[in-house]
């Protein structure tokens, strides 16, 4: 099948001239928002579920509609894979069942990872697979690498994947990992084969877009 996905539109020529800025007062000044209730109820399962499975995790950061947690959890069979999303509605589309080693979650990711991070969490591997690119100049601090979590997503460690349609976001966010951790993620461009881990990528892919992967190699901190 084929699509007609329109390519990222931005007012940006490159990166953004305030992204050291930003990602500066994320390190000075951390997150003291009270956690949402339904976030923490969430996370209670979450936890519940992982430590009766005693396996490595696997975090789906954004997981959209769940498919790309499924094919995670096929990929890893012997790894507990976490699917988390803020919408009900998605999450809540019919794609079969999950494998026994997949678990969908409803949360809020700012709140989510902070808890992950109180908890001690230590993800082997952690996806965030095409976030909304925020591509308006002035939405920079709504970007994962503007965003005041950003320290807090970094440090929970683990092989970190990133993909996008877009390369300026890409490469923004390969600015910001070097920033706070003095390491230089790898981005090449990304050629699926049809092997798709979401149906954003599917649709972009097939679109003739330009696919961009990021991926890094954090120590938990």
């Amino acid at each position: 099948m084929q699509h007609n996905s329109r390519p990222v539109i931005s007012n940006q020529p490159g990166p953004h001239h305030d992204l050291a800025r930003r990602v500066d007062r994320a390190l000075t000044h951390p997150l003291r928002k009270p956690i949402a209730a339904h976030t923490q109820d969430s996370f209670a399962h979450a936890a519940e579920w992982y430590e009766d499975r005693q396996a490595p995790l696997i975090l789906d950061s954004g997981c959209g509609v769940g498919l790309s947690t499924r094919h995670l959890a096929n990929r890893f069979p012997t790894h507990s894979i976490i699917g988390i999303d803020r919408s009900e509605d998605r999450l809540g589309r019919e794609h079969g069942e999950l494998p026994a080693n997949a678990l969908l979650v409803r949360a809020d990711l700012v709140d989510f990872w902070r808890l992950a991070y109180q908890a001690g969490w230590a993800p082997e591997r952690h996806y965030l697979l095409y976030p909304n690119p925020y591509p308006k100049s002035g939405h920079l601090k709504m970007r994962w690498h503007g965003h005041a979590i950003f320290p807090t997503l970094l440090a929970l460690g683990g092989h970190l994947e990133l993909r996008s349609n877009w390369s300026l976001y890409v490469e923004e966010f390969a600015l910001a990992v070097a920033q706070v951790t003095g390491r230089q993620a790898a981005v090449t461009e990304w050629t699926p084969k049809e092997d798709y881990l979401t149906p954003f990528e599917a649709k972009y892919a097939q679109s003739g877009q330009a696919l961009w992967r990021l991926c890094v190699d954090l120590e938990r901190t």
